[in-house]
């Protein structure tokens, strides 16, 4: 393995091109009506990336602050995490307008948890939702962990 793809790796976050022609650097949102509207569940039906774009892939941010340190709370956890995805973004120069699709884990899912993660996506994206998946789980890689977030983003 090169050691620019080793940085990369450690970096969290895996670069690649796609060439399929025009240079439109916008991410097209699409919520088809037939679908019903996502929005107000914090994601939007599908994201369409422009051609010839260069996509990013952010590795899964947990709560954990700059200390290491990881609150028992799902709340802050999810709040922390969205922090630290706004922080990758800035790491490779890009904003939330660029995230095309996000996927999100949760650990022991049920609805109580939907209110808290609709408000931080919401208040991280606005009104331009990227497309998202939420996947419940039984644990993540570290056992206080309850919530991560990845990325694909479109760079300009």
């Amino acid at each position: 393995m090169s050691h620019a793809i080793k940085h990369l790796l450690i970096g969290g976050a895996i670069i690649m091109g796609i060439s399929t022609g025009a240079t439109a650097n916008e991410l097209t949102i699409v919520n088809p009506p037939k679908l019903g509207d996502p929005t107000a569940n914090g994601y939007s039906t599908a994201a369409i990336v422009p051609a010839g774009a260069r996509v990013a892939y952010i590795s899964g941010q947990g709560g954990f602050d700059s200390t290491g340190a990881l609150s028992p709370d799902f709340a802050t956890q999810v709040e922390q995490a969205y922090a630290n995805l706004r922080a990758a973004l800035e790491g490779i120069g890009a904003g939330p307008d660029q995230v095309a699709k996000l996927t999100v884990f949760v650990v022991d899912h049920d609805m109580s948890k939907l209110g808290v993660l609709t408000r931080n996506v919401k208040d991280m994206f606005g009104d331009t939702l990227p497309a998202q998946t939420l996947v419940p789980v039984p644990r993540l890689a570290i056992d206080p962990m309850l919530f991560e977030v990845e990325a694909v983003v479109v760079l300009e």
